[in-house]
């Protein structure tokens, strides 16, 4: 809109620089009549600042609560993790190894499925009292070049992975999170969790979380390998 030539942007740059326009004409304040944004009635140039204040308000108390939200999932993400790694530090007897490290890592995350498999590396191979364990079971080596070649967690539908039947009950698996375990720059194994909600394991999640875990229990695993 111009009037006489003059931009409402001249304007606005005018009232900005002349703060003592208002002063002298301090009955133009109370005579401002602006639209309510919750309504069509008429409000004062002060009400409407007031509203607009109110609003700012209420969008900075709702990014606070955002992040005292995000705080405490956090804090309760910290103290899952804590008590996963010391259970599975406290797992002296390598045979009981695997189920602790499995077991609480389902428990800790309520995670419905999860399944571990190792089978060494071409330098170090499984120690002979592991070789009876469920996590040394026979893995095929297209599965092998296949958690070899994730250069960071999968996650993502179940598309009938070999590595989804080594959960307990692979048919109502939707979804899945494949993390592989690496011991001196090569893939020794492969962490399994299984979800029956397709959302909960997704292409275009994060992965920060899930390489902390394959990163815990590469090195927790390692104890398996023969010296």
């Amino acid at each position: 809109m111009t009037l006489q030539g003059i931009t409402e942007d001249e304007i606005a740059n005018y009232l900005v620089h002349t703060p003592g326009f208002f002063e002298r004409n301090a009955q133009l304040l109370a005579s401002i009549q602006l639209t309510s944004p919750h309504g069509q009635r008429a409000v004062s140039l002060q009400e409407r600042q007031m509203e607009m204040l109110r609003d700012k308000i209420r969008g900075l108390e709702k990014r606070i609560m955002e992040m005292i939200r995000h705080s405490q999932e956090n804090e309760a993400i910290a103290d899952r993790l804590h008590r996963w790694v010391r259970a599975t530090m406290l797992a002296h007897d390598n045979a009981a190894l695997p189920e602790v490290l499995v077991e609480t890592l389902r428990h800790e995350f309520l995670i419905p499925q999860v399944a571990v498999r190792v089978w060494g590396t071409a330098e170090q191979a499984l120690r002979a009292e592991v070789a009876a364990l469920p996590c040394a079971d026979t893995v095929s080596e297209d599965a092998r070049s296949f958690a070899a070649s994730l250069g960071q967690p999968y996650c993502g539908l179940n598309s009938g992975f070999e590595a989804s039947k080594w959960l307990e009950d692979s048919a109502h698996i939707t979804s899945l999170a494949l993390i592989p375990l690496h011991h001196g720059g090569e893939c020794y194994g492969l962490l399994v969790l299984g979800s029956p909600d397709a959302t909960r394991y997704t292409a275009d999640m994060g992965v920060d979380f899930l390489l902390q875990v394959g990163d815990i229990a590469s090195a927790a695993m390692a104890r398996l390998l023969s010296r």
